[in-house]
């Protein structure tokens, strides 16, 4: 049985009434890796009839995302991809208007409508501007899935409410749909669908299942004969095989198949490594000191241990680890270390960080000065950000995964928990609940949440709040979180009680930063960052210190002046 996705395909576009055809539709079936990590792509725009230019925006729109698409990260999701790519298209568009003879005329400028839809793995991804339309087909009719961005001024006059193009920024429709083998859709232009109903849409491709592109040219045909008087075109996508359960793992198949390395001892030699001496040794895996007899250089090797040989979402997740590392390119995260000798065991190569864990750090440093915590600080939040950037989350941010250099410089290591958005739209493990230590992990996480960036906030936030205090914000509380009652009942602890010197102001953006509801954290991480240095301009107002804090003579004679009237009534009463 197939594990890949496949489809079939009929197309066809023709000027019909017009003297020119100002459609322009396109399909592109990547091959090999990328057929797994972004999908296929299907594309239809529309010109607008009163521009002498628009043929060249639906061509320009169509073809631009087909080429642009596919050159997005991998990690990204297939929505990130598409609206970056879609509003890229749309800010050019407009461009092109504005610095044409049509930039007082958007009805003559280079204007389009444009529906396209992606299919990964076993779903059907949709975008939509305009007035072009994409069908579910069924066996006795058709269900429309995009909306028309038309407005009817009457019977015979509308206008388009959305287009590509049509201004500086873009709303875009999105939805997504499952698909299994044997569905079926239809992408038109108005052309065809304002002249012909949907059973008869949905007759001509039932009569023509074996030749989709005979079905195509077969609603052409049938539209002119109904008198359009339109450019005419229609794409008609049937599925083939969708991936199963695991098929969408075959990028990994490469490395997952590879034998497990017994333990190493001092000395021996794997792949032109000698390995020098064990660094870290679990359950989990083992990392190994080893020199490369070639270069010199020295590297960490992490093998997976023996123990978990035969556990499929282990090995998922670390033959996932070095996809991660050969994505991100940050000074504050462990490098992959390549060469081009193959691997005849399963173990991972990276640059050798000489340090030790930010764990043992603080260990060394029970007491370190604000500046110091700050400047690790900002460092892991660095490294966060590259791992953002592309759409993954981190997930297991502790003290054991942030490797200190006798320079003071950070390195993040160990992304076996890492969620990559575009490896969750091709159905690659994605592990419900928390997948990090649990007293480093947000507590939304313990209630069935997936993680998110406000996620790996909250554990630099309680790194920091330890760094600082020795302690954790809400002790060991959060790993027994249960429900949403459990959750706004935890009481963060001032880090202050801990450290007097510690300036309030920063209390308060750690206090900010674990909030244990994450729409109460920073909107952005560097925003944490700047006020771990910066009060807020309005913090003296915002803040009213206590009395005691404030003026402790005037709250001492406050106390004392109580005291002497209860002990007056106490005599009076007597």
């Amino acid at each position: 049985m197939t594990t890949s996705l496949s489809i079939s395909v009929g197309q066809h576009s023709e000027a019909g009434a017009k003297p020119m055809n100002q459609d322009f539709h396109g399909l592109l079936v990547p091959t090999g890796r990328q057929l797994v990590t972004k999908g296929i792509a299907v594309a239809i725009a529309d010109g607008i009839s009163s521009s002498d230019v628009s043929q060249i925006a639906s061509e320009s729109a169509v073809a631009g995302f087909l080429n642009d698409y596919f050159s997005t990260p991998e990690s990204w999701s297939v929505k990130q991809s598409a609206q970056r790519v879609l509003r890229a298209t749309n800010a050019w568009l407009y461009a092109q208007t504005r610095q044409s003879q049509y930039r007082y005329d958007r009805d003559r400028g280079y204007v389009c409508t444009l529906s396209v839809m992606v299919l990964k793995s076993a779903t059907a991804h949709l975008f939509h501007v305009g007035d072009a339309r994409i069908y579910r087909v069924h066996p006795e009719q058709l269900e429309q899935v995009s909306t028309d961005h038309r407005l009817w001024i009457s019977r015979e006059e509308s206008c388009l409410t959305r287009a590509m193009g049509i201004g500086h920024q873009l709303d875009i429709d999105y939805h997504s749909l499952p698909v299994q083998t044997g569905d079926t859709f239809l992408l038109t232009t108005d052309g065809i669908h304002e002249h012909l109903d949907e059973r008869t849409m949905a007759r001509i491709i039932r009569e023509s299942t074996h030749d989709l592109e005979a079905a195509a040219r077969q609603l052409a045909a049938a539209a002119l004969k109904q008198g359009s008087d339109d450019n005419l075109t229609a794409q008609i996508i049937r599925i083939e095989s969708t991936p199963r359960a695991l098929g969408n793992r075959e990028m990994f198949r490469e490395l997952a198949g590879l034998p497990f390395a017994p333990e190493q001892q001092p000395g021996q030699h794997l792949d032109g490594y000698r390995i020098l001496r064990q660094i870290h040794a679990s359950s989990r895996s083992h990392i190994y000191l080893a020199v490369d007899e070639e270069t010199g250089s020295r590297v960490a090797l992490k093998m997976p241990s023996l123990e978990q040989r035969h556990d499929p979402v282990y090995l998922e997740q670390f033959s996932t680890e070095q996809w991660i590392a050969r994505r991100i390119n940050s000074p504050y995260v462990v490098r992959p270390y390549t060469t081009a000798r193959k691997h005849s065991f399963l173990y991972q190569a990276t640059e050798f960080v000489e340090g030790c864990t930010l764990r043992q750090w603080m260990l060394d440093n029970p007491a370190p000065p604000l500046e110091t915590v700050r400047g690790l600080v900002e460092q892991i939040g660095k490294g966060l950000r590259a791992f953002h950037r592309l759409e993954m989350v981190h997930q297991d941010l502790k003290p054991e995964n942030v490797l200190v250099d006798t320079h003071g410089t950070i390195t993040l290591i160990d992304f076996g928990a890492t969620r990559v958005a575009g490896l969750e739209d091709s159905d690659i493990g994605e592990q419900a609940g928390p997948r990090g230590a649990a007293l480093y992990t947000a507590p939304e996480t313990f209630l069935g949440e997936p993680g998110s960036w406000l996620s790996d906030q909250y554990s630099l936030g309680v790194i920091t709040y330890q760094l600082l205090t020795g302690r954790l914000p809400y002790g060991p509380e959060v790993p027994k979180i249960h429900s949403r009652s459990q959750l706004r009942n935890l009481k963060y602890q001032p880090a202050r009680q801990f450290r007097e010197t510690l300036p309030a102001w920063v209390d308060d953006a750690i206090e900010k930063a674990v909030h244990p509801q994450a729409h109460r954290r920073y909107s952005a991480l560097s925003e944490y960052l700047y006020n771990l240095r910066h009060p807020p301009t309005d913090w003296h107002r915002r803040r009213r210190p206590p009395l005691m804090e404030c003026n402790p003579v005037a709250f001492w004679q406050g106390v004392s002046g109580l005291l002497l009237l209860a002990l007056l009534a106490a005599l009076g009463l007597g």
